[in-house]
């Protein structure tokens, strides 16, 4: 698969400040219902092949720590699939709550199927899941994306670019008769100001400014929208309807108008009417494409394993619990809470590293997230999110003060052509700062298993046992 094949084609302009079009892969055709922000500046698509190294030539760097008496060496594996519901979005509800693109890269859900931006304890509760024993936690990660291409277009916007916006109108199946004529009047409002910003953008063709489609086409349109679908919301709810998930149609996106642009639009269309509502995991586009990241985003297998611990029994995590993994912004933050990542099937218990790995025939890349186990016994978040949880010591042993839980593992295994790795033609998703660099890996994780479920975890790995739900 090419870079474009079935998706939309902007200059490099366009795509810096465009916003994000997300996923609906109910029908494999991009639909452009996403998040306008800032974007930063987008870095050349792909990483630097400096960062990408021969697995086979690294030095063995693991060594376990050996178990002392009394150790917890069960483990605890959780079926949640691979994602197979097409649960993507830029979003993280732990570093950035209610901020919409918030992460400024794609990340991919397993678990809960409703997590975003808006996620709250309550919400997560009431969501379904993909894990097979009715764990509710969430996982999410950073995609992985082939990018075979480099593309080096000219700046500027295309003359035929215009404006896309979820159509509110076919998310409205039934209008109450009382409420008709105020919805019908706020209708046309939407489709005026759609009219008033294609005109905006075909008159700013020749700005030389990164940010003004954002800053002066999509955003004051965003919040017109946001103003107008309330007033629907409001005419609804007095006539006994309240449709809360309107509000998320309120963000466009800017799309050029070629041919197969005019068939996705098509299909988007047909895609909004039967859109899923919030709560369902499902987001909306099939190539996924962010500024700066770009490309065939990959479903790994995904093993996700909560290990015991060499120093001594394990207790049960608190419900709601968050914990995160590695470090985003490593080169704003510093390596500190960074973490080696990478390696190769095969290699698992001999080399991590914190570069791209290049795998021998027959082996596969592969992601390995050891979170945290040793929680200070009170808070389920921090202020930093991190100052709640630490990592135990070389032998096994958490800090006084601290607590031992269930350490989570999460493996991620990718079938990646071994020319697309020896070519430097993978990276994972990262913040524009970051260049894809290998090191800003990360993981995230919130605990909504029931306390039933819980108690069996610990139970199982406290007892020896190597148990699979």
């Amino acid at each position: 698969m090419t870079r474009n094949q079935g998706r939309h084609r902007f200059s490099r302009r366009t795509k810096l400040t465009a916003g994000v079009t997300g996923l609906a892969l109910t029908i494999g055709l991009a639909v452009a219902i996403s998040t306008t922000g800032d974007q930063g500046t987008a870095q050349a698509d792909g990483a630097d092949i400096s960062l990408f190294t021969d697995i086979t030539k690294q030095q063995r760097n693991v060594r376990a720590p050996r178990p002392q008496r009394g150790a917890s060496t069960g483990t605890f594996t959780v079926d949640c699939g691979r994602n197979e519901n097409g649960h993507f979005n830029p979003d993280n509800f732990i570093a950035q709550p209610g901020v919409r693109n918030g992460a400024q890269h794609l990340h991919d859900y397993v678990g809960n199927v409703s997590t975003d931006a808006d996620s709250t304890n309550e919400s997560l509760l009431e969501a379904e899941t993909t894990c097979k024993n009715g764990d509710q936690s969430t996982y999410f990660w950073p995609v992985i994306r082939i990018d075979r291409e480099n593309e080096d277009e000219e700046p500027g916007k295309p003359n035929d670019a215009e404006v896309e916006c979820p159509d509110v109108q076919r998310k409205l199946r039934t209008v109450p008769r009382q409420a008709k004529a105020e919805v019908d009047r706020n209708l046309k409002a939407l489709k005026d100001q759609i009219s008033e910003a294609n005109a905006r953008l075909k008159a700013s063709a020749d700005v030389d400014d990164p940010n003004f489609v954002n800053n002066a086409v999509l955003g004051p349109l965003r919040d017109k929208r946001t103003a107008t679908i309330d007033r629907i919301t409001q005419a609804l709810a007095r006539a006994g309807q309240r449709p809360r998930w309107l509000r998320r149609l309120a963000p466009c996106t800017v799309k050029d108008g070629d041919a197969n642009d005019a068939k996705v639009a098509e299909a988007a269309q047909e895609a909004e009417a039967d859109a899923p509502e919030k709560g369902d995991g499902k987001s909306a586009s099939d190539e996924n494409e962010l500024p700066g990241n770009e490309g065939e985003v990959l479903r790994p297998e995904v093993d996700i394993t909560f290990r015991g611990s060499p120093a001594g029994k394990v207790e049960a995590m608190p419900q709601f619990l968050r914990v995160l993994y590695g470090d985003a912004k490593v080169s704003t933050n510093g390596p500190k809470n960074a973490r080696k990542s990478w390696t190769c099937t095969g290699f698992e218990d001999k080399v991590l590293i914190d570069k791209y790995p290049i795998c021998p025939e027959g082996s596969k890349v592969k992601r390995i997230h050891d979170f945290a186990n040793c929680w200070d016994g009170k808070n389920t978040d921090s202020a930093n999110h991190r100052d709640h949880m630490t990592y135990a010591d070389e032998n096994g042993k958490c800090p006084r003060g601290f607590r031992t839980v269930p350490q989570l593992r999460i493996s991620l295994t990718y079938d990646i052509p071994r020319d697309v790795q020896a070519a430097g033609q993978y990276a994972v998703d990262a913040f524009p700062q970051e260049k894809h660099n290998p090191f800003s890996d990360h993981d995230d994780f919130a605990n909504v298993m029931s306390q039933e479920i819980m108690n069996r975890l610990v139970q199982c790995v406290n007892s020896g046992r190597r148990c699979k739900e």
